[in-house]
């Protein structure tokens, strides 16, 4: 389901609008190429912080064995990477 927005959401409004209503339409799909050029970054400093995350996002990197926490930083930085492009 596709809604269009005529304002500026509150950021309560934000957090109330459930995933499917999101249209998410002109959002790229990465595909399997894009996956199989990926490449790990490793960090170099790291600082430890409060993060919120959802669980299911959290449990899916746990799923994935020891060292959840850095790929969830490395994706984070890959993402930041592409904006300073």
């Amino acid at each position: 389901m596709s809604k269009k927005y005529n304002k500026k959401l509150s950021l309560d409004e934000l957090a109330a609008t459930k995933d499917k209503d999101i249209d998410c339409g002109d959002v790229a799909d990465l595909g399997e190429a894009f996956w199989n050029k990926a490449v790990i970054v490793m960090p170099n400093k790291t600082k430890s912080v409060t993060l919120r995350v959802k669980e299911s996002v959290l449990e899916a990197y746990k799923s994935m064995g020891k060292g959840y926490q850095t790929r969830m930083n490395m994706v984070l930085e890959s993402y930041i990477r592409t904006l300073q492009k």
